[in-house]
């Protein structure tokens, strides 16, 4: 019985360590699209999100099976329903992935407004973020939640100096540049909330590991920092 309970954990962590995969690749490509001028990729993004939804089902069902048959209990059962959690966040981040590429298809056809500098920094910051907030869980690693957290601030302040560039020296001089930067904005804040969903992830595992609830709590953090 405990090694088929071990081996279906083991069997777990590398659906979402596939799940984690696919939501990478489709926060890369929603923006290479965009970059590229690419509807081939940006429309891929949008069609792959069923592959997702399909591995995020069966994920849950796993989980669900999972609790049923062996009943688990503390550590293992926080395992498990936090698999969940992050399964379920990580197919939000897929479905926000989408959300870029659909901004990106109404792109592609117009002119660039400007060279794409902190959009593609912004990008990067996020598919860090993932990659350690996935790596936090399989490897229940607390340190790696933690670079997980301290990225957040970054994020936010592309996230600004995008909104600022945008509205400043495009919008408020030339309103006909409105509709292109209002799409641009949107990917800005879509990346920003991806961002957002990773610090989800990174506190879930820190509650998984060490038991203790730190969303809402940012004393807590600071005072083991």
């Amino acid at each position: 019985m405990e090694r088929h309970f071990d081996q279906e954990l083991k069997e777990l962590n590398e659906d979402i360590l596939k799940m984690g995969a696919l939501a990478e690749e489709a926060i890369y490509k929603s923006v290479e699209a965009l970059k590229n001028r690419d509807q081939g990729m940006a429309q891929s993004v949008i069609n792959n999100d069923a592959l997702v939804d399909q591995l995020e089902l069966a994920i849950d069902e796993k989980c669900i099976d999972f609790i049923a048959r062996y009943q688990p209990m503390a550590k293992d059962l926080r395992f498990i329903t936090t698999g969940m959690k992050i399964n379920a966040e990580l197919e939000r981040i897929a479905d926000i992935a989408v959300d870029i590429a659909q901004r990106t298809l109404e792109l592609v056809d117009k002119p660039l407004l400007k060279p794409l500098v902190d959009i593609p920094k912004l990008t990067a910051v996020a598919q860090k973020m993932v990659k350690t907030a996935i790596d936090s869980f399989v490897r229940a690693d607390i340190a790696l939640a933690r670079q997980v957290l301290s990225s957040e601030p970054e994020a936010n302040e592309l996230r600004n100096l995008i909104h600022q560039e945008l509205v400043d020296d495009y919008m408020v001089k030339d309103s006909s540049s409105t509709p292109r930067a209002v799409q641009l904005l949107l990917i800005a804040r879509f990346l920003e909330r991806i961002c957002d969903h990773t610090t989800n992830i990174a506190e879930d595992v820190i509650y998984m590991v060490q038991a203790e609830v730190v969303k809402h709590h940012p004393e807590k953090l600071k005072k083991e920092n």
